[in-house]
């Protein structure tokens, strides 16, 4: 080989490094690899390796005579065989030229196949002579090996050809030296991607890690924890795909796709701090348990005693020869039936599931000047907290209740801005951070208006409504019919709660049908 041959190799070296350090689709690096050895090497065809797990797998099939693609950017899949590096009784297995690579770390060089006195099995490259009319002659195989001394693939190429006449020589020293150096650059460069493949699987993981947390701890928000990020991105998807009016000129790359599906994922990270019997509670008197059970004893303690005083009261008047006053039973059965009254209308304010009317809380107010004796002691019938609690207008929740509840946007914030974003995540905390704002400036944490808030944040903003709102599992509500949602989106609309150019993209693209259609139970969908 020429010092102008061996020059020329080397800038292709070089070339080749900074060509692999910009590509950061593996399949294509994997490809890039094979054909910038083939070029080094002038070999008419090649093959590239994968480990996966005790297989060594073909992933990249080129030859340059045969026309042969197959892997990478092609459309034809690699159908090979797999080739096990280890044999049923464990040993390693040493017959096929690129097991023997992998489990020796060595670069084999064979000049001849067919005249080789190496004891390995030829039969595959054989069979596919056979099969292509073809005559595998020459085999350059390197293994690729990593930061820690690891084999994580095997470059094999095929048949080196004189420069000049295109006959099949075999490979000589300096090209194999030159493409062990680029083996040796291509191996490092797949482990980088390969390593930031994995640090972005792991971190996905983590933040589908923090929505499952939350799933377990409340069952009734799970749903949402899942569903808002897929509503989300259908959302954003549709607005991306709008090509006139205000967001014709929106997009969303990957990488931008990939920061909001966070945002969305982690938007109620905070509901990891409110206290269950918060997030959970169904019931008015809910705590950690529902107090209504602990009234409905006081009132069959009452019962009790107003039938001990009527019992008394006929025992006496049987003894002393005295006639039973009828009326009195009749007047017992009465205060029976009111008290019956009463505790069903307790328990039937206890749901929340109505507006509390003023005659309604004076009624409960009323009842809490009702007595009982426990130990000789009287208790009113209903505590002032049970009272407040009873008197709750709309939901379940008492005012410092909902104050807990919406501090959980405020822990969402804090937790995502303590966490040091890389560049293309930097705006996550203001996507999650901001779907309870308003656009009129009357939302929270930060009273944000609609010139202040990203597209993403408003986004998520109907998503996370619409969802709330077909939502059959929360404790204090059934899921709306299609038709309630839709009339109560369009009422915040217009009341300058949500975005109404992106509440036009929801409904114009459809958006809520496809939502639905997949996720909503059928007896909830009523309209197209």
């Amino acid at each position: 080989m020429t010092d102008q041959n061996i020059l020329a190799q080397l800038e292709m070296l070089i070339d080749i490094g900074i060509a692999l350090s910009d590509e950061h689709d593996v399949e294509i690096l994997l490809e890039k690899i094979l054909l910038c050895a083939k070029s080094i090497t002038a070999a008419d065809g090649g093959t590239l390796y994968r480990i996966e797990e005790n297989n060594i797998v073909a992933r990249i099939i080129h030859s340059e005579s045969l026309k042969i693609h197959l892997g990478g950017s092609s459309e034809n899949a690699v159908n090979l065989p797999k080739m096990p590096l280890y044999h049923a009784d464990g040993s390693i297995n040493l017959s096929h030229v690129v097991c023997y690579s992998f489990h020796k770390h060595c670069v084999v060089n064979i000049p001849d196949v067919y005249s080789t006195t190496d004891d390995f099995d030829f039969s595959g490259p054989k069979q596919f002579d056979k099969q292509y009319s073809y005559v595998t002659k020459s085999l350059l195989t390197i293994p690729l090996k990593n930061h820690k001394g690891q084999v994580i693939g095997v470059l094999q190429l095929v048949n080196a050809l004189d420069p000049t006449t295109k006959t099949v020589i075999g490979f000589n020293a300096v090209s194999q030296k030159i493409t062990t150096a680029m083996a040796a650059q291509a191996a490092i460069v797949l482990t980088q991607q390969q390593l930031i493949i994995d640090l972005e699987n792991l971190f996905q993981s983590l933040v589908k890690l923090i929505a499952t947390a939350i799933d377990k701890k409340s069952p009734y928000t799970g749903a949402h924890s899942k569903r808002v990020p897929i509503l989300t991105m259908m959302l954003a998807d549709a607005v991306h795909e709008t090509d006139d009016g205000l967001f014709k000129d929106f997009s969303l790359s990957p990488a931008d796709r990939k920061e909001l599906e966070v945002a969305a994922w982690l938007h109620d990270c905070g509901k990891i701090t409110t206290p269950e019997f918060v997030m959970d509670k169904a019931t008015k008197l809910e705590t950690i348990f529902d107090r209504i059970q602990l009234i409905e004893t006081r009132f069959e303690v009452l019962k009790r005693d107003k039938e001990i005083a009527m019992l008394k009261q006929k025992v006496f008047a049987l003894e002393n020869n005295q006639l039973w006053d009828i009326h009195i039973e009749q007047q017992f059965n009465d205060m029976l039936s009111q008290i019956e009254m009463d505790l069903a209308f307790i328990k039937h304010s206890n749901f929340g599931t109505e507006s509390m009317s003023a005659n309604d809380q004076e009624r409960i107010h009323q009842l809490s000047q009702v007595s009982w004796k426990l130990h000789q002691q009287v208790l009113p019938l209903l505590s002032e907290d049970e009272v407040n609690n009873l008197c709750i207008f709309r939901g379940t929740l008492t005012d410092k209740e909902r104050k807990i509840i919406n501090n959980h946007i405020n822990a969402t914030i804090d937790m995502l801005e303590s966490i040091n974003f890389p560049t293309h995540l930097k705006n996550v905390p203001e996507f999650a951070g901001g779907h309870h704002e308003r656009m009129d400036g009357k939302g929270y944490p930060k009273g944000l208006r609609r010139e202040q808030m990203s597209v993403q944040a408003r986004i998520m903003g109907i998503a996370d409504v619409f969802e709330a709102l077909m939502d059959a599992d929360r404790p204090y509500k059934k899921g709306k019919k299609l038709s309630e949602a839709l009339a109560i989106l369009k009422s915040m609309k217009e009341n300058g709660h949500i975005d109404p150019d992106l509440y036009e993209v929801f409904i114009d693209k459809k958006v809520y049908k496809h939502y639905v259609d997949l996720y909503v139970p059928a007896e909830q969908i009523d309209v197209d």
